[in-house]
């Protein structure tokens, strides 16, 4: 069993046909996807399950912090990102929207940190980071 669908079951919830459909095709896309995207691949997985089980297991998964949604420069739909073990890191280019994800999580301290100042109990984190790739500084280079 997915880590995720384990989180869903300790959190007591069922793991019904159209939420493990609806988390297998998140997890085979490779953790990042539109909403229309999700409705596309959902829908070729298994045509009974219907958009609102796509949105209420969306939900349910973002109130669980096993996706969250995140935003690309000047764009409006969300793209949904998996939290494998609760955390997710990305470096993105401002110019070409290159995304390199990267495990190296450093955050541990600051976790605790900000459980014990805020007196939460952090279920898990997106870190992006934004700069310009090599590649684009080189062309904006040439441009000067």
């Amino acid at each position: 069993m997915s880590n995720a669908l384990q989180r869903l079951r300790d959190a007591g919830y069922k793991l019904t046909g159209a939420r493990t459909t609806v988390l297998r095709v998140l997890e085979d896309s490779g953790g990042h996807v539109t909403s229309a995207e999700l409705l596309e691949r959902v829908s070729t997985a298994d045509a009974n399950i219907g958009r609102a089980s796509v949105f209420r297991a969306l939900d349910l998964f973002t109130r669980l912090a096993i996706v969250r949604p995140t935003y690309g420069e000047g764009s409006a739909a969300p793209i949904y990102v998996l939290l494998p073990g609760g955390h997710h890191h990305h470096i993105v280019c401002t110019v070409c929207h290159r995304v390199i994800e990267f495990d190296d999580c450093r955050l541990g301290e600051l976790n605790r940190e900000l459980e014990a100042r805020y007196q939460m109990q952090m279920t898990g984190h997106l870190l992006e980071f934004y700069g310009v790739c090599a590649a684009c500084a080189r062309n904006v280079a040439q441009e000067a």
